[in-house]
């Protein structure tokens, strides 16, 4: 694996101001596929990382952007890897359909008659059933743990290649005897789940079936022993991940000048951003007058996280600090949106019937239901909202009529029903005053999440009008702290660098430097 022997950790600045030094202590205390390589390999002359350098920018050569693609890729699947509990690799299957897949079986196919009519010729030829099996036995030997000597000797024994030439020249080869050995040492190898496999070869007569059945079920075998060890590797990679991740991007950031620059600018939005509202707060009247705004670096990152929540992935480019996790965050943001829709129209709902349908927990259960299903994929280009968001305010007032029904109530008049369905339909409208209001509260608990020590040891508070999707939101809460919190422990001096620059200037760097070099 690419980590090996890779575990040189790069070490972090401290400068020697107190503001500047108390934000390295605070990132040092933070803890806890296909990305794009663009920002890393476009560009070739560009400028340096540093917001505030003015030095002339750095050429760089072919092999410097090769270097760090590899890097890149290396530092992704170790990611991938190590963070995500399903990641497996599967066997990349042609579509039947495709050109490729319909060459790939005529060539295949070609390559089977042609040993059918071998072995069934007067004498048979063996030359390619010989081949094969020796193949076969590379691959038997290649599944075996270095302790496995007996059974190594005895593949070796059994399929010696130049035996059974000699045999064959003699018309003295037994083929099926061959494949019934190799048949049954496969079942002593295999993973559990091919069993039934196995079963399947044993009860097959056609030798030329049996061998390319053999095959077949040897290359699955060979991705469950990848996928294995995938996952006793797991543990390990977990261990030294931070210092892994962190060593490799050091090594981008050499070969790449440029390897920062989305960062920066990402970062440089909150500050901007924070010191607009610190601005707008002196000049409130009865605000008291500073020379000068002061910034909290973990306020500026964690409003820079919390920007991640409303990215548009398809239009924006990620920070590259954040392009390993950037299909995670791109569904969490989706299923956010899914679960900020929701509360919306239970929130309505509420306002309006929910007088009407108090104490009635199975409504509102059956109510969110509803809408999770509709609202299914609605992060789509194709995906029509208003109508399907119309279509949910007929339906709620279907099941809310019929419940006013069973409790022998009056059920609702013409004017509240096409009231509930036209605010329903509002809420995709720009500036929708619900829609404002719950994306506030679920910024806010987000926000709250990202200050707790990680793990956790008990969860935020819910705001109001959220218990709806509480369950579905802590969840997905604890994802995106968990990101956001590894991503802090691997990039935190990164971002110190950054941060330094950007709110304490050029001195304070050059100070942190000096520092740390003495």
């Amino acid at each position: 694996m690419p980590f090996n022997g890779e575990k040189q950790c790069v070490g972090e600045d401290h400068p020697s101001d107190s503001d500047s030094s108390r934000f390295s202590e605070s990132m040092a205390s933070l803890s806890d596929y296909e990305c794009s390589r663009q920002s890393f390999t476009s560009d070739s002359s560009s400028k340096s990382s540093s917001p505030a350098s003015t030095s002339p920018p750095r050429v760089v050569t072919f092999d410097e952007v090769m270097a760090a693609a590899r890097n890149l890729s290396n530092m992704t699947l170790a990611h991938e890897i190590a963070v995500n509990e399903n990641f497996q690799l599967k066997q990349d299957a042609l579509p039947e359909s495709s050109l490729a897949g319909q060459v790939r079986h005529i060539v295949h196919q070609a390559f089977w008659d042609v040993l059918e009519s071998e072995l069934n010729a007067e004498p048979p030829e063996y030359e390619h059933a010989i081949k094969l099996f020796e193949e076969i036995r590379e691959i038997l030997l290649s599944f075996l743990t270095p302790g496995g000597n007996r059974l190594r000797s005895q593949i070796c024994e059994v399929l010696d290649t130049e035996l059974i030439r000699q045999q064959a020249e003699h018309s003295a080869v037994d083929i099926q005897g061959l494949a019934n050995y190799v048949i049954s040492t496969m079942g002593k190898l295999c993973a559990p789940v091919r069993d039934d496999d196995i079963r399947e070869l044993k009860a097959t007569s056609n030798i030329v079936e049996v061998l390319r059945q053999i095959f077949h079920v040897l290359d699955l075998m060979k991705m469950d022993m990848v996928n294995f060890t995938i996952r006793s590797l797991r543990p390990h990679l977990q261990r030294q991940l931070v210092d892994y991740e962190r060593t490799k991007f050091q090594e981008i950031l050499e070969e790449t000048p440029s390897a920062l620059d989305q960062t920066t600018e990402w970062i440089k939005e909150s500050v901007h951003e924070e010191l607009l509202s610190l601005s707008e707060a002196t000049l409130t009247p009865g605000a008291e007058n500073s020379s000068k705004p002061s910034l909290s670096p973990t306020l500026v990152l964690n409003n820079s996280y919390l920007k991640l929540l409303q990215w548009d992935y398809q239009k924006k480019e990620l920070p590259e600090t954040l392009m390993t996790d950037g299909a995670r965050l791109q569904e969490l943001t989706e299923k956010l949106n899914q679960l900020k829709m929701i509360a919306c129209l239970a929130l309505i709902t509420n306002n309006m019937v929910g007088a009407l349908t108090e104490g009635l927990p199975e409504l509102a259960v059956r109510l969110k239901r509803i809408s999770a299903v509709l609202l299914e994929g609605m992060n789509k280009e194709t995906f029509n909202l208003k109508e399907v968001l119309n279509s949910i305010g007929i339906q709620t007032c279907v099941e809310v009529n019929k419940t006013l029904m069973e409790r022998g109530l009056p059920t609702l008049n013409a004017e509240v029903q096409a009231n509930l369905v036209g605010q329903f339909s509002s809420i995709e409208d720009e500036d929708n005053p619900i829609w404002s209001l719950i994306d506030k509260r679920i910024q806010l608990y987000m926000k709250s999440l990202l200050c707790l020590p990680s793990p956790p040891r008990c969860m935020p508070p819910m705001p109001g009008g959220l218990a709806v999707v509480q369950q579905e939101l802590e969840s997905l809460g604890l994802q995106y702290a968990n990101i956001v919190n590894l991503n802090k422990q691997v990039y935190g001096p990164f971002y110190a660098n950054i941060l330094r620059k950007l709110l304490f200037g050029e001195e304070a760097t050059g100070k942190a430097e000096a520092s740390s070099s003495n």
